[in-house]
């Protein structure tokens, strides 16, 4: 059976189309790549992009996109609701089919260096690929964003995994690393008090005593008239959708808010939908079985 693998990386613009497009198309009509979704956010001013296929094919269009988004987009002027520290931000390699998670990680190395190298864009590797414990949490290793980044890679404990300790002017520094699927999921709140966002953000993120697996933050989303809760579920096994959707709606109630709506970003496994649908309808479990395009893969 082929290879698989999974790429999602994310780049700092979702305002212009015509830019983000520019990126896209990179990944359109490549043989052994897949290009199953390509998500730009307004308000967050960043774009998800989704691939799967063989793993050569993958990390060859993956490095020519980076390409791409290292030439148009200028960090210098960039804002949104985001974290970011680069042009593009992160680059995660996900084991799908026939892939160990140890093949992942040797891909994140080669593209990590093959970047460097090429666009002179700082490298850290992260989660499963990372060189040191203060490297394995993105957010740790975003931490300064962008505009601290200078002064952060100067720190011993922060000298990039490739290239020298100063960022690329305009693309910033990028993540690459192997790891498993999460699900990027977002809760809408009725109000537009970001404090209270942040407040539940907090309750459900495992660095601040919440559930493990689970980061989480705040946005403001200002033409949309509400804030969100924005998380990674890292893994939607231990901790499935509906169990984070209750305790927001849970901690929301506490603060007179409701939950007027929600959004997954990127791909995510049948499996981790399929667990929250059972738990709403009380179904027994095996529903995934049962799921006809599942019964066809």
């Amino acid at each position: 059976m082929a290879k698989v693998v999974q790429c999602v990386p994310n780049f700092s613009e979702g305002t212009d189309l015509e830019k983000v497009k520019q990126i896209e198309v990179v990944f359109m009509n490549k043989a052994g790549v897949t290009l199953l979704s390509c998500e730009p956010d307004k308000d967050y001013n960043r774009t998800v992009i989704t691939v799967i296929g063989e793993p050569e094919a993958v990390k060859n269009s993956v490095i020519e996109a980076i390409g791409v988004a290292t030439k148009i987009i200028d960090m210098r002027v960039q804002k949104g609701e985001h974290p970011r520290m680069g042009a593009t931000d992160v680059v995660p390699f996900i084991p799908i089919m026939d892939m160990t998670m140890a093949e992942c990680v040797e891909i994140s190395k080669e593209v990590g260096k093959i970047l460097n190298e090429k666009y002179n864009i700082p490298i850290f590797l992260y989660e499963n690929s990372a060189s040191a414990t203060n490297r394995f949490s993105l957010p740790d290793i975003r931490k300064g964003q962008f505009e601290g980044m200078p002064e952060k890679l100067l720190l011993e404990e922060w000298g990039p995994d490739y290239g020298e300790r100063k960022i690329h002017p305009t693309a910033g520094v990028t993540a690459v690393g192997g790891r498993m699927p999460l699900v990027a999921y977002n809760i809408n709140l009725g109000t537009t008090d970001v404090d209270i966002a942040k407040k539940i953000a907090a309750s459900i993120r495992f660095s601040s005593g919440g559930f493990r697996f689970i980061q989480a933050g705040p946005a403001e989303i200002k033409e949309k008239g509400y804030v969100q809760v924005t998380m990674n579920i890292k893994d939607y096994k231990k901790n499935p959708i509906y169990r984070v959707f209750e305790t927001v709606k849970m901690e929301a109630k506490r603060y007179g808010v409701s939950i007027i709506g929600s959004e997954v970003i990127g791909a995510l496994p049948l499996e981790a939908v399929a667990e929250s649908l059972e738990y709403y309808l009380g179904l027994e479990k095996g529903l995934t079985e049962k799921v006809i395009e599942s019964k066809l893969i």
